[in-house]
């Protein structure tokens, strides 16, 4: 197979068929000749596709509707050469990294690269399709405002994916800039609500990045409904971006598992929130508040919780909803082997779990859940 390929038909004086270009032209990268063409195998039915190896030389100039990345991002050759593509990746509103490692490192270095989406594991044809063909993604809408408000997205999930990095390489942590990225979904919920973050998270990665994504933004709204002022709804926001910090720790394969974990898999899965704890607890810039936050989120007014079954009235304001958004976002977040559960039947579900969350709360978290 030859370094570069291109299946387009018919095409003009560019190489591509221009009313073809706008919407359904894919443009393949991969470092190898066998995934390149398995990639482009899997598209050609569907899309106009041309794909280039990325140790040949950059040769096409129409900017593509998506770009399908295949790559070890392992090597430093395969990262250099994306990067030497910057300019080009940043054109496509769509940028989907498919990993075989899958790893917090290999995630987070994906979206330092610019990733829109990341499939991890082996190539699945269906998911694939799906976030080329999202069919909640809004074209109507104006090319400014999609961007601005992928913008804030891939913001977010570079700082949360840099978070994990951080935590599972030993390298220091950016709290300043994971508390710029809150405060970009804040923006962006308060001008356009919060459906549409919903909708532009659920195009990104479907594990835990997406689910930290989703908790910080109903939290925000959250805060937003119930009239917070501006430092509360600060503390609000970071509390939800880092609250998952420790889960940087326990494998991807276990968090991302479909189906029931085992009893140890759960017993590793609940070290979570004191590891992640321990790992902020030095740092002077993370609150008292948010500290509380990250270490009881999942505890419940009855005493049923982890880690450490607190009651009622040792459970803080933040720590309560903060636990109601997490909840939520969990039961509505898109996962490869359930279907998402609509947020009228997710709330429901909430309301259910009487003496375990703050009434109150919960009622007041109607309007977010079916309205807002």
């Amino acid at each position: 197979m030859q370094d570069a390929r291109t299946i387009l038909s018919p095409v003009n004086a560019d190489g591509i068929r221009e009313k073809e270009a706008a919407r359904s032209f894919v443009h393949v990268l991969a470092d190898t000749s066998e995934r390149l063409a398995g990639v482009c195998t899997i598209l050609e039915d569907r899309f106009a596709v041309a794909g280039e190896r990325l140790d040949a030389e950059a040769k096409l100039s129409q900017v593509p509707a998506a770009i399908v990345i295949r790559a070890d991002l392992r090597d430093v050759d395969n990262i250099a050469a994306l990067k030497r593509r910057a300019g080009k990746l940043a054109k496509a509103k769509k940028r989907i990294f498919l990993l075989e490692h899958s790893s917090h490192v290999g995630i987070s270095q994906a979206y330092a690269l610019g990733a829109t989406h990341v499939l991890s594991g082996t190539i699945n044809r269906p998911k694939l399709l799906s976030a080329l063909c999202d069919p909640a993604d809004p074209s109507s809408a104006a090319p400014g405002e999609m961007a601005r408000s992928d913008n804030a997205v891939e913001a977010a999930a570079t700082a949360i994916a840099s978070m994990f990095t951080a935590v599972t390489l030993g390298q220091p942590l950016d709290v300043d800039g994971t508390k710029e990225a809150g405060r970009q979904i804040a923006d962006r919920i308060t001008q356009r609500g919060l459906s549409e973050w919903l909708t532009t998270v659920r195009r990104h990665h479907e594990g835990t990045y997406q689910h930290c994504l989703l908790v910080t933004g109903v939290a925000i709204d959250f805060g937003l409904s119930l009239g917070v002022g501006r430092a509360d709804l600060e503390r609000l926001y970071s509390a939800a971006m880092f609250h998952d910090i420790g889960k940087a720790q326990i494998p991807l394969a276990i968090l991302d598992k479909p189906g029931r974990l085992d009893a140890e898999e759960r017993a590793l899965i609940e070290t979570h929130p004191a590891a992640g704890h321990e790992f902020l607890k030095g740092h002077d810039k993370i609150s008292p508040e948010i500290l509380d936050a990250v270490r009881h989120h999942h505890e419940y007014l009855d005493g049923s919780g982890y880690p450490d079954a607190l009651c009622a009235e040792s459970i803080g304001d933040v720590v309560r909803i903060l636990t109601i958004s997490d909840i939520f976002a969990a039961l509505i977040e898109y996962r490869h082997y359930k279907p998402t559960m609509p947020r009228a039947e997710a709330y429901d579900v909430l309301c259910g779990m009487s003496g375990k969350l703050e009434k109150v709360l919960v009622t007041s978290f109607r309007q977010v859940a079916l309205t807002r």
